[in-house]
């Protein structure tokens, strides 16, 4: 494997050697230059080299292989055969299949290229016949991928150019075998891509089934955490948790938040009593349908929700823009899902704000979050429903604070103080002023 070690010394996308359509559709998306993983990743994959890349969401790397894929494609004269297909891009979600097949259609606006989307959760019907026309791209959740080859509608020995996205993923939501059925049909002549947030031992391992002599292309430490982003902690019981989620939004700076929850059906709850508080807020998860995510996610971009409460499903290819607030109404239980949780704001350059709610039985998921990032979360201290909690400190992977011990976490010593604590003020709590909320607290509904 070739590791790159550092970017090549380019400017701009024309210096790239993309071809004149490319260059146009990006041009009119007002792309300017192009971002590290972009850089680093296009110039080889031109070439035709395999690539292992670890780039988390909000780095650009569709484009990255999205350019490539588009410029390979317009430059052979073969078409799409019926049932056959020239290049596979293999993602997680239905929400992510969509975005990279909306990118897709911008880059290649002006290539007499065809692509199609497919994902569970809507008839087969309309694919179906879309695929029999020929497909040069297409864009799959694993699933549907799988159905449309056993019903004998789709054939794969024809691909070209195979991309796994968000890898790990993939493997955390068990799609690892249905991937592994998938390649295994594939051209073996083919050129492959394998890009993921963060590249645990697994991930490695995969790369040297997938790829052939791959370049390796890191950007950004895969637990990095955008600098723009405010990152703060508010220690509270488990049962003031609404109260305090509806005292949180009633700031006006929180102008569309994203809530995060751990469970569907605390999503719904949270949702609902959300809107019998008179704040707009929908719930998405995997449980519920496709038509009624897409409704979801329609009225969060439109502003016809301010709140979006979702599972993990929303951490990942959620690209939603103007999110101000990320909040974790509870956290999650493995560390790297916060980095991807907050990376749903300050995007594009914006600045955001991420909440996290901490009760005593989060405390060790709140310890392995701090040592994740290398940092420890801003406490806010004096709102309405502050809970007796020993506070964790330390996010340093170095001593200190409590420690796991025999695969459970061990009680914390009761003087260890927070690295920062913010006082209870009244204002706004946005992202340039100080912590605070505004109006009166509400009544807790759990």
């Amino acid at each position: 494997m070739t590791n790159l070690a550092t970017a090549p010394a380019l400017e701009g996308f024309a210096s790239l050697n993309l071809i004149t359509p490319i260059c146009k559709a990006v041009q009119e998306e007002q792309y300017v230059n192009p971002t590290p993983i972009q850089l680093k990743a296009i110039p080889y994959l031109l070439r035709g080299r395999d690539m292992l890349a670890c780039a988390q969401t909000g780095t650009g790397k569709t484009a990255a292989f999205a350019l490539p894929i588009l410029q390979r494609l317009s430059k052979s004269e073969r078409g799409p055969r019926s049932k056959g297909i020239r290049a596979l891009v293999l993602t997680p979600t239905r929400e992510l299949a969509v975005q990279i097949s909306e990118n897709f259609e911008i880059y290649g606006r002006h290539l007499r290229l065809r692509h199609l989307v497919v994902y569970g959760g809507v008839s087969l019907g309309n694919q179906v016949r879309l695929i029999k026309r020929g497909v040069d791209i297409l864009v799959a959740t694993p699933g549907r991928l799988l159905d449309l080859i056993r019903q004998g509608h789709l054939r794969l020995n024809e691909v070209e150019l195979f991309v796994l996205d968000e890898a790990d993923r993939m493997m955390d939501m068990g799609f690892l075998p249905d991937v592994r059925t998938i390649e295994a049909k594939l051209h073996p002549e083919r050129q492959s891509m394998l890009f993921s947030a963060t590249l645990p031992a697994e991930i490695e391992k995969l790369s040297k089934q997938f790829l052939k002599d791959p370049v390796k292309v890191v950007v950004d430490p895969p637990s990095s955490t955008v600098e723009k982003i405010d990152q703060r902690l508010l220690y509270v019981d488990r049962e003031n948790k609404s109260a305090l989620l509806e005292t949180v939004l009633q700031d006006e700076s929180i102008e569309r938040a994203l809530v995060f929850t751990r469970t569907k059906h605390g999503a719904n709850k949270i949702a609902k009593n959300l809107s019998k508080s008179r704040i707009r807020a929908e719930a998405f998860h995997g449980n519920k349908s496709q038509a009624a995510r897409t409704l979801a996610l329609e009225k969060f971009r439109s502003g016809k929700a301010r709140v979006l409460v979702a599972t993990d499903v929303a951490s990942r290819g959620l690209d939603v823009d103007g999110i101000t607030h990320v909040i974790n109404y509870e956290l999650p239980n493995e560390a790297a899902n916060y980095v991807h949780r907050i990376g749903r704001t300050a995007r594009a350059g914006a600045t955001g704000v991420a909440i996290s709610f901490c009760d005593a039985g989060e405390r060790f998921f709140l310890r392995n979050i701090q040592r994740e990032i290398q940092k420890d979360l801003d406490v806010i201290g004096g709102h309405p429903f502050p809970a007796k909690i020993a506070p964790v400190k330390s996010g340093k992977k170095r001593g200190g604070g409590a420690e796991k011990k025999n695969g459970a976490p061990q009680r914390a010593k009761r003087n260890n103080k927070p690295a920062k604590s913010t006082g209870w003020k009244p204002g706004k709590y946005s992202a340039k002023k100080k912590p605070g909320f505004k109006g009166r607290p509400s009544k807790s509904r759990d």
